[in-house]
């Protein structure tokens, strides 16, 4: 990592007008010396956030965060600080030290670097694709999800077509080796040749949360089997340390965030005005995943299928999320079988009051016993305690007080017996 001398960090915070780069992000209006706006840290009507150009520094006084123009990057793009100081360091046409690598390392940065190329390029190929005759297939089945022109662009959805060499030909043709694209997982190669390995599937370009590709997800369009396709894990693509959709979902400044479980599910719900979602990537919720979270966010509304694979998962999510100290709810929709099918029906607001009703931690897994159990039994309320008892001690001090005179109520036993 770049250790920057002070001189370096001056040249970088004074080549950077605090004002110009705020004002990008924030709108911001004259008042006295300075400018105020709507702080983009917390939700407010009444702007309380404030930039003063003679000091270069910003101070919000409703939630207390200040700084310079380093800090403000980092905490608004959520970079670290040699990232935040690349980017203004670009920003401002100045030439930073590099790190210095060692041969393997400089080899690994290249590969790394070649197959980020190759990803964009194929995105870009599978979107012409769709947009040409031999995408009409793809095509079709978009429009008849409902997504317009706008939201097919903005998530680069594509077509992989149904020769089974497309891709590699014209890879091959862009001046790429076997060798090479071995390393992107997107062909199959044996003794028999090699293969595309997404054909006849709608493609959907799975993105780091600086919009770069580095993975591909495939519904496929026919008969063939598995119905759903993701990229193997490459260089660049752990499954277990992405969302899909989160390079979109980071930039809404929204104080929770909805994670659902198909693609799309997310790209609905975006195209209909709820732009804060993301999804796991076709597993359940990873610790990492958890941990990229944590970096946007505080708060998460899981909304999985109400279906028994969908309980489980969102049952395994909470615990993970609750875990990491992440504010979590569970919401199944009702009225449709996932996010996508309810927001078609119902639209945008409909959606928003749904999540207002969301389960927090201790509510859903108490819940969840009570369908498991029959408390009409004595046996069953007898379970039903024994049970609540584990989610009980997860809790802190006051939140477990609070569920134990509810339980206590609902049972009618006393709050001594249950502590």
């Amino acid at each position: 990592m770049p250790r920057y001398t002070e001189e370096q960090i001056e040249q970088v915070r004074s080549a950077n007008d605090i004002v110009d780069v705020i004002g990008a992000s924030v709108r911001l209006k004259r008042s006295g010396s300075g400018y105020v706006g709507l702080c983009p840290f917390h939700s407010e009507k009444s702007p309380s956030f404030s930039v003063n150009p003679a000091r270069q520094m910003y101070k919000c006084f409703g939630c207390g965060v200040g700084g310079n123009v380093i800090t403000f990057v980092m905490e608004y793009e959520n970079y670290s600080f040699p990232e935040a100081m690349e980017s203004l360091a670009e920003r401002a046409g100045i030439t930073l030290p590099k790190q210095e690598m060692t041969a393997k390392q400089k080899q690994e940065e290249n590969l790394r670097s070649t197959l980020l190329e190759i990803n964009a390029k194929a995105a870009r190929y599978y979107y012409a694709t769709l947009k040409s005759p031999q995408g009409k297939l793809g095509l079709e089945y978009l429009r008849g999800r409902q997504l317009s022109h706008e939201t097919i662009l903005r998530f680069g959805l594509g077509y992989a077509g149904q020769g089974g060499g497309e891709l590699y030909r014209y890879l091959r043709h862009e001046g790429y080796d076997d060798r090479i694209l071995r390393e992107t997982g997107l062909f199959k190669m044996d003794e028999r040749g090699v293969y595309d390995k997404f054909w006849n599937r709608v493609m959907f370009p799975i993105m780091d949360v600086n919009n770069r590709v580095i993975g591909f997800g495939g519904r496929d369009m026919g008969d063939g089997e598995p119905k759903s396709l993701n990229s193997p894990e490459t260089k660049l693509f752990d499954k277990s340390r992405n969302l899909y959709g989160l390079n979109v979902a980071r930039t809404t400044r929204k104080n929770y965030l909805i994670l659902c479980e198909g693609y799309m599910d997310v790209i609905s719900l975006y195209q209909s005005g709820v732009q804060n979602v993301s999804a796991s990537l076709g597993t359940a919720l990873t610790d990492n995943q958890a941990v990229l979270l944590k970096r946007y966010t505080d708060g998460v509304i899981l909304s999985y299928d109400a279906d028994d694979a969908g309980r489980k998962a969102a049952l395994r999510g909470l615990d993970i999320l609750y875990g990491a100290g992440m504010n979590v709810k569970v919401l199944h929709v009702t009225d449709g079988k996932d996010p996508d099918e309810f927001v078609k029906k119902k639209g945008k607001e409909a959606f928003i009051e749904l999540t207002k009703k969301a389960l927090p931690y201790a509510d859903y897994k108490i819940e969840h016993i009570k369908r498991e159990v029959d408390i009409a039994t004595t046996e069953g309320r007898v379970e039903f305690i024994k049970r609540a008892i584990t989610v009980l001690k997860a809790l802190s001090p006051s939140e477990a007080d609070i569920y134990i005179k509810k339980i206590a109520a609902d049972m009618k036993i006393s709050e001594g017996a249950i502590r």
